[in-house]
């Protein structure tokens, strides 16, 4: 060529390829979300490709090519390509998950066969797994000391014929491994689409219980001892249980009621509902759905991106959703850090510290507090509503805001009302009373008096959040 110039491609390319072709293999093999990773990460792609033109022209100024910087048709159409494919494997994991589809299941008529599986004679806590790869379990504690096992094998194929080889040669088995028992299912792979099974098991009530099913539903009841499910692809649903259960969930729902351990739940997925638990409830990962706790003994720990919430007693109910988060009832102490919820909260019993940021907060109490309470927020106000009869120290400041108090007397103290910044401050009634901090940005404060027994809820102020401060 002339001047002795080499043919020059850009590495772009290539490196885009690679990087896709990696993603997809994770996806597939290790159940990466695609979707979080576009949402989150997608400028890196404009990061990685700026500083390959910046080394290439570089390269190319010291190699006498000023042209290796160029931006082709080719790398235009490649990057837009490859955005549409991950683009159609995250359109399919949404209908999987939110519409139930199922595209890998185009491939035939259902069959439907029952399960033969032979009794088998175990310890009466004896440690039983189960296994599944695609198909419902349901799981139901007996007082016979063996496991039994029912259901059905759903297989798609195009004729009876194939179908029946196929039930055939996928067989649940129930092993023997040391001291424990192991219930499972080969020939029903997550990676095929064409054969599931639903088992219906009865297994000793004092047995403890081990649950993994990568693709269906789980329901567990009457357990006198321990339960853990890992599910990353269904509903679980846990009933009347006498110890701890742990749910590990990443698509689906999940419901637990009358027990009387703890309960932890963590991963991600859509609506959670616990109700009587005697134990504490855990939840940890983004959870999407609503969330609703009630009478929960030993409290709630509530941690996400976006919410760490700690109650120590909650006799009453936790409902988050729709941009609201809601307590009544609490009975112990409480602590919150949110933001962008419109925080409610009624009867707290103990201490009270909230920490929230572009979201109103409203309190209420029926009866005098007796332990601090300290709200912060911004952006958006603070509705505090408390018996006649209460007696606080306060310190109150908005800034570029209102106060309003319904409590008056010589020693409280409201300044600064002609200047945007307004403070309250001083003591009232004529007990000893806790100490009530609250403070607010670009949103008013309202303080309100009530006879002791608690009125509707005041219409919640607009929030005014000036240029600098919206996002």
């Amino acid at each position: 060529m002339a001047n002795g110039a080499r043919p020059h491609g850009s590495i772009f390319s290539g490196l885009v390829l690679i990087s896709i072709g990696t993603l997809l293999l994770l996806h597939n093999y290790r159940g990466l979300e695609i979707d979080t990773i576009l949402f989150h990460w997608w400028p890196l792609l404009l990061i990685f490709w700026g500083a390959i033109k910046l080394y290439e022209r570089t390269a190319g100024a010291r190699s006498g090519d000023p042209g290796a910087s160029r931006i082709s048709s080719g790398e235009i159409f490649l990057v837009v390509g490859m955005l549409a494919l991950l683009g159609i494997v995250v359109g399919a994991d949404i209908g999987k998950q939110k519409f139930n589809i199922d595209f890998g299941d185009i491939s035939g008529d259902a069959h439907d066969f029952d399960l033969d599986v032979a009794p088998k004679t175990v310890p009466p806590t004896a440690r039983i797994s189960i296994r599944n790869g695609r198909g419902d379990i349901s799981v139901r504690a007996s007082d016979e000391a063996e496991i039994r096992i029912s259901g059905k094998k759903t297989v798609h194929a195009w004729s009876e014929n194939d179908a029946s080889h196929i039930a055939e040669a996928a067989k649940v088995q129930i092993l023997q491994n040391g001291d424990g028992y192991e219930i499972v299912t080969p020939g029903f792979e997550t990676s095929s689409s064409r054969a599931a099974v639903d088992l219906d098991i009865a297994v000793p009530k004092q047995a403890a219980l081990t649950i993994r099913d990568e693709k269906g539903d789980v329901t567990i009841s009457g357990m006198a001892t321990s339960v853990s499910v890992t599910s990353p692809n269904g509903d679980v649903e846990v009933r009347d249980t006498a110890d701890d259960v742990n749910i590990d969930i990443r698509k689906g729902d999940v419901k637990v009621s009358d027990t009387k351990g703890n309960v932890k739940i963590s991963g991600k997925g859509g609506e959670i509902n616990v109700a009587s638990a005697g134990g504490g409830l855990t939840i940890e990962g983004e959870f999407y759905g609503p969330i609703r706790a009630d009478k929960i003994s030993k409290g709630v720990r509530f941690i996400s991106q976006r919410t760490d919430l700690t109650l120590t007693q909650l006799s009453g109910h936790l409902d988050t959703g729709s941009g609201n988060l809601e307590i009544a009832d609490a009975p112990g102490n409480l602590t919150l850090r949110t933001n962008s919820y419109d925080v409610s909260v009624e009867n707290a019993g103990g201490k009270v510290k909230i920490d929230n940021r572009n979201g109103n907060v409203s309190l209420r109490f029926s009866s005098p507090p007796k332990e601090d309470i300290e709200i912060t927020n911004a952006s958006a106000g603070i509705d505090l509503t408390l018996p006649g009869s209460s007696s606080f120290d306060i310190v109150a400041d908005s800034r570029s805001g209102e106060i309003d108090s319904e409590f008056t007397n010589a020693s409280l103290k409201l300044t600064g009302a002609d200047t945007g910044n307004t403070h309250l401050e001083g003591k009232y009634g004529s007990g000893h009373g806790p100490k009530i901090t609250l403070k607010t940005s670009y949103g008013s404060i309202s303080i309100h008096k009530t006879s002791g027994v608690i009125a509707p809820p005041l219409p919640k102020p607009p929030k005014e959040i000036p240029p600098a401060e919206q996002h």
